[in-house]
């Protein structure tokens, strides 16, 4: 367990802010209205992402287990559910840690500024040995080391366990990160220009509040950064001590995370508006998102500015710091699965879990074709098969079980502030919707455009064959015995009395 609910706080934010805060809320919030894209940024953080943090910590804290078996708790045949949802965290892992193992080389790389003259050249090509004629597995020798060393650090922490591995490390990097972060918000608000890149964020361009896909590219950004709806935040409650306010911790988190993308959106615009004073253009000609934004974008500020070589330090630290707390609870879904099913302990877990996701992260992205098979698995895992299970495990608890009631009793037992039928609604009724709106209309485009002009080889391979291959895995392993149980796990009881808060 925890050893304190400010130990299992610091983790869920530490989970929650990741890579995609630093570099795809800003270019989302920019293309999405600007500053008018905080209102729907923070009813759908209000309608949504609280509410399905609120859900998670319900099913994590109640049935007490891994997703597997928190859902088999839930009812039996639901434990599919919770293995998709590991398989997803799975496949994320192996593609995750090797974007923190490019930024632990930019961090050093920033020293020197080792790109020279061409960011993005020296990215793509010389760095990742890219090229568009080619799809093959050349190996890349200067991507792999590094992606080991982050591998050997992830399996190290999480071979200590919740409370000596997990909350040890988030009571030290969570507050580093934010440090490290602040110092380069604080150097980008100082350069020239900087004033240009912030009123080019917040100057709010009120008519995008009448395009829907405006809303729905709100409800996505919380919904993908609040790491909620596949198994992260089921698996962290379930260490939480029985009578442990659930609800006000989900609102700290929450609250932090988006504080922190907006901290993040200040900082990545004030630097943009260098870089346009720079080039003499305006900023809309130099925005730029996901790894254009850190690794082309942020390097060609860092050779132009005065004290580049620290700002570089910092700004890439940060990322490493961000990915690696991040990548840390994603593992640990896939441990505490291993270690329920089988009966192992954490380190026997760890090792046999870290282990083959190591094998098959240094097998797979430090390639030729790296780059593009990491772009079309990411993209496929977040748009379809995070998309596609928080859909189903949505449904099935409020819908088809009906279980809303009593986890909302749950919730209120052990918390300060209470739920009423306005979660029940949020969770129920919005959220199943504006999932299926963002499900379906990526799967029309994706099926009439193909993805990102890359071969259908690839796409179908890579994206549509790994999101089928999570679906059966997901099914078997429901079908197997648990190693400790067989097939009658029991029912976990929690006699939590009425306002029993601490």
């Amino acid at each position: 367990m925890w050893s304190r609910r400010s130990v299992f706080i610091l983790a869920a934010i530490g989970s929650a802010v990741g890579l995609g805060n630093i570099w795809r809320f800003p270019y989302v919030a920019y293309a999405n209205g600007g500053g008018a894209f905080i209102i729907p940024y923070l009813i759908a953080l209000l309608t949504a992402g609280i509410p399905l943090l609120f859900l998670d910590y319900a099913i994590g804290h109640k049935f007490r287990g891994s997703p597997p078996l928190a859902f088999k708790r839930l009812r039996k045949r639901t434990e599919a559910i919770g293995w998709w949802q590991v398989g997803i965290c799975f496949v994320i892992s192996v593609y995750y840690a090797v974007i923190i193992a490019w930024a632990l080389r930019y961090t050093f790389f920033s020293l020197t500024r080792a790109w020279g003259d061409d960011a993005e050249g020296f990215f793509v090509k010389d760095f990742l040995k890219q090229s568009d004629a080619n799809f093959g597995f050349d190996y890349v020798g200067n991507v792999a080391w590094p992606l080991i060393l982050v591998w050997v650090g992830v399996i190290a922490i999480l071979a200590f366990g919740v409370q000596k591995g997990i909350g040890a490390i988030s009571r030290i990097f969570v507050p580093v990160l934010i440090l490290l972060f602040l110092a380069v918000v604080v150097r980008a608000l100082f350069l020239p220009g900087a004033a240009a890149g912030l009123d080019a964020f917040f100057t709010p361009d009120w008519s995008a509040l009448t395009n829907t896909s405006v809303w729905i590219a709100a409800y996505g950004q919380i919904f993908f950064s609040l790491s909620v709806a596949f198994g992260i935040m089921v698996t962290y409650s379930s260490y939480l001590k029985r009578k442990t306010n659930l609800t006000g911790s989900g609102l700290v988190v929450g609250f932090s995370n988006s504080a922190f993308e907006i901290l993040a959106g200040i900082g990545v615009f004030a630097a943009l508006g260098f870089m346009a004073f720079q080039a003499g253009e305006p900023v809309s000609e130099v925005v730029d998102g996901g790894i254009g934004l850190a690794f082309i974008a942020f390097p060609t500020i860092i050779s132009q500015m005065p004290g580049g070589a620290l700002f570089g330090f910092l700004f890439f630290g940060s990322l490493v710091f961000a990915g690696f707390t991040s990548l840390i609870s994603i593992s640990q879904v896939v441990i505490a699965a291993v270690e329920d099913k089988l009966s192992l302990g954490t380190v026997r877990s760890t090792l046999l879990v870290g282990g083959a996701s190591a094998i098959v992260s240094v097998a797979l992205f430090p390639t030729t074709t790296g780059l593009n098979l990491l772009d079309v698995v990411d993209h496929f895992v977040n748009s379809f098969g995070i998309v596609t299970v928080a859909l189903v495990a949505i449904v099935t608890v409020s819908w088809l079980l009906r279980s809303l009631p009593a986890l909302q009793l749950h919730l209120n037992s052990v918390s300060s502030f209470k739920l009423g039928r306005l979660w029940q609604v949020c969770v129920g009724l919005l959220t199943p919707i504006v999932l299926g709106y963002m499900m379906i209309s990526e799967f029309v485009d994706v099926i009439r455009n193909g993805y990102g002009g890359l071969p259908t080889v690839l796409v179908v391979s890579a994206g549509w064959a790994v999101q089928v291959a999570i679906i059966v895995f997901a099914i078997l392993l429901s079908l197997t015995p648990w190693r400790h149980y067989g097939d009658r796990v029991p029912e976990y009881t929690d006699p939590v009395p009425a306002g029993a808060v601490k």
